[in-house]
């Protein structure tokens, strides 16, 4: 693995966020903002219950909802007999940390299996052989799909089975129940259209029929395939005279978008055209995107050719995509964007799948040698598959684009939405009126320099990189000049017209005060071009609190070697301590013998004392540097003797 990728110091303290009480997010009592707009996949889950440290790291960045998925296979081990215990657990801990859950419902016991379909799908769905639901009616016996859905609905909604034994509030519980994932992916769903559409309407009448107040939502769509399953369940229901009493069987739409921005506009845009075909309007979440890195471990680091990282990113570009794929899914008018997912953890690969970081070397005669690299974090030394990376737990840049989002969209809504192409820089911009404010996002399309004019909406303005700079701006002539950063070649094969690579430049954040804006301010096009110009280069806001995150630990270690007597003996011990926001993750021990050069004497270690063999008639310097979590280094460049001592 190149050695850049464990460059801490460059890179973390890049990712430092800046977790302000910031007068334009909406936050809870506890401080944290839980953007009601953004979610993160699999915060938590069955395999990682009660986890206090991911829940922490989640909430840090800012986020709203937490999606996971509920395996009727895993609660119905028995026909008729259902145990809810292990998920009892899962929805209890994610609502008591304040988040909004998107449940999946999928699987099947084996029991119920039929081909590729669910046994007892097409009977009725209503104890008296009928699909029309009446206040009391209760689920035929004899579907046993009906039965899971109704019965996970009545435990987890509002109210309902577990709220009641925890004493929770009327409005604590689940409402938006996800029928199945990826219909249109065999990978898990290999029954036919026909049969996800029957489906997909046995989960709206059953789910209803236990809330009225819950939120059916079409499975999460792949689109992996010229297929558009949406169009085609519609045009189903469009024959059934029951759909204009029942919603057309859905509150909601999912899409699934990876790898390219621009896709997740495109995706979200045909679901709406989809509805609109047959004059319908649903909310449309995005509720799986993201792209997995290939030059940060469990990611091909070794890969040197494009074609062997085609549809992966760099770490940096990751970050990047992030923010484009969000701003283009809300500016195509998308409720909920979520970032597929938290941890790297298993990826696509089996349960268990490990090994060391390499050289490729261990792809010989066909060994595992890479995964997924997925997370907005690499994986912890516990983890269950990909847990020997150097850095166990840090974060990747893409955790402060996260946060950036989060802090300047926060909760408040966001209207007239603008997308602006050039032949160089797309911009993206929001108004928000409840907080007169004006955003605009704006990143390099091409992989050359480039400067753009923006037209200015009032007299001040502060511009945000997708890291922790900000800086205040004034308009020349009505206008700002930036320097956008360029993009980076990724290889990306099926780009639209315009676009050199798949992902663009590192987005910068533009936020003007609306009401701020002179009577006199002339408003220009926007414009860009690819000569120099006058660059803004944003500043570090030095302003961040402390934290035991190492996401947001921006601060230096302290340590130090403790005092020594004058003399000492031969053979004697050094000790030495550090102090940190985060922790301390390694010392470097330093010795300068009789006023001579300082050389390393303790490298990369965990211990704080060990023994010394000296030599009579010299005289010992001791100094100790410090790395934390958060790959921040000590700031005694400059040695200095922190104890000294004698031998005699």
């Amino acid at each position: 693995m190149p050695l850049k990728h464990y460059n801490l110091r460059r890179w973390l303290l890049v990712l430092a966020v800046c977790l302000l009480l910031c007068g334009n997010v909406v936050q809870a009592q506890d401080g944290y903002i839980r953007s009601p707009r953004l979610g993160i996949t699999f915060i938590s889950s069955l395999d990682y219950p009660r986890n206090e440290p991911r829940y922490q790291r989640a909430l840090l960045l800012g986020v709203g909802w937490n999606r996971w998925p509920l395996y009727w296979n895993l609660v119905e081990k028995a026909a008729g007999s259902f145990d809810w215990s292990q998920y009892d657990r899962l929805v209890s801990d994610d609502l008591q940390h304040g988040l909004q859950i998107n449940v999946i419902l999928l699987g099947r016991p084996p029991f119920y299996e039929d081909g590729g379909s669910i046994d007892g799908l097409w009977q009725p769905v209503f104890a008296d052989g009928t699909d029309v639901w009446t206040p009391g009616k209760l689920p035929n016996p004899a579907h046993p799909w009906a039965n899971f859905v109704y019965q996970a609905v009545m435990r987890y909604k509002p109210g309902g089975g577990l709220a009641t034994q925890s004493g929770w509030a009327g409005d604590v519980g689940i409402t938006v129940w996800e029928a199945w994932n990826e219909p249109d992916f065999d990978m898990f769903w290999t029954g036919s259209v026909e049969a996800y559409a029957r489906l997909l309407k046995v989960t709206y009448l059953a789910a209803h029929a236990a809330d009225p107040n819950a939120k059916v939502m079409f499975g999460g769509l792949a689109y992996n395939t010229a297929d558009d399953w949406l169009a085609k369940v519609l045009a189903i229901y469009a024959r059934d005279p029951a759909r204009e009493a029942n919603n057309w069987f859905m509150d909601q739409v999912a899409v699934h978008s990876y790898t390219y921005p621009r896709r997740s506009d495109l995706l979200v845009r045909r679901v709406r055209e989809d509805l609109e075909a047959h004059d319908l309007q649903r909310p449309i979440w995005l509720n799986e995107s993201g792209v997995p890195v290939w030059d940060d471990y469990p990611g091909p680091t070794w890969a040197t050719r494009p074609a062997e990282h085609v549809l992966r990113a760099t770490i940096e570009q990751q970050a990047a995509y992030l923010v484009q794929s969000t701003v283009y899914a809300w500016a195509e008018g998308a409720d909920v964007v979520f970032f597929h997912q938290l941890f790297d953890d298993c990826g696509n690969q089996a349960f268990g799948t490990n090994f060391p970081p390499n050289d490729g070397s261990l792809c010989a005669n066909g060994g595992v040698c890479w995964g997924d690299a997925h997370g907005l974090y690499r994986n912890n030394r516990d983890s269950a598959c990909f847990s020997q990376h150097p850095l166990p737990g840090t974060p990747r840049p893409a955790v402060a684009a996260f946060y950036r989002l989060a802090q300047l969209f926060g909760a408040a809504p966001v209207a007239n939405p603008q997308v602006t192409e050039t032949k160089t820089s797309v911009q993206i911009s929001f108004d928000q009126p409840t907080l007169n404010q004006h955003i605009l996002v704006i990143w390099n399309r091409t992989l050359g320099s480039v400067s753009a004019t923006i037209p200015a909406v009032s007299s001040e303005a502060r511009l945000y990189s997708i890291t922790n700079d900000e800086t205040q701006l004034t308009p020349v002539n009505g206008k700002y000049k930036l320097s956008l950063p360029p993009a980076t070649y990724d290889g990306y094969p099926y780009l639209q017209a315009g676009d050199v690579t798949g992902i663009g430049g590192p987005p910068l954040l533009l936020v003007e005060r609306q009401d701020a804006m002179p009577a006199n301010l002339a408003l220009l096009p926007i414009t860009s071009e690819s000569s120099p110009a006058q660059t803004l280069t944003p500043t570090l806001t030095p302003t961040i609190p402390p934290t035991v995150d190492p996401a947001f630990d921006h601060r230096a270690p302290v340590a130090a070697v403790v005092s020594l007597p004058a003399t000492s003996p031969t053979e004697f011990t050094v000790s030495w301590s550090g102090q940190d926001d985060s922790g301390i993750q390694s010392y470097v021990v330093f010795v300068r013998v009789n006023g001579g050069e300082w050389q390393p004497w303790q490298q990369d270690t965990t211990v704080t004392s060990a023994v010394y063999q000296g030599a009579s008639g010299s005289t010992y310097d001791f100094a100790a540097w410090a790395v934390d979590l958060a790959g921040n280094w000590s700031a005694n460049v400059e040695l200095q003797p922190q104890a000294s001592t004698r031998v005699e």
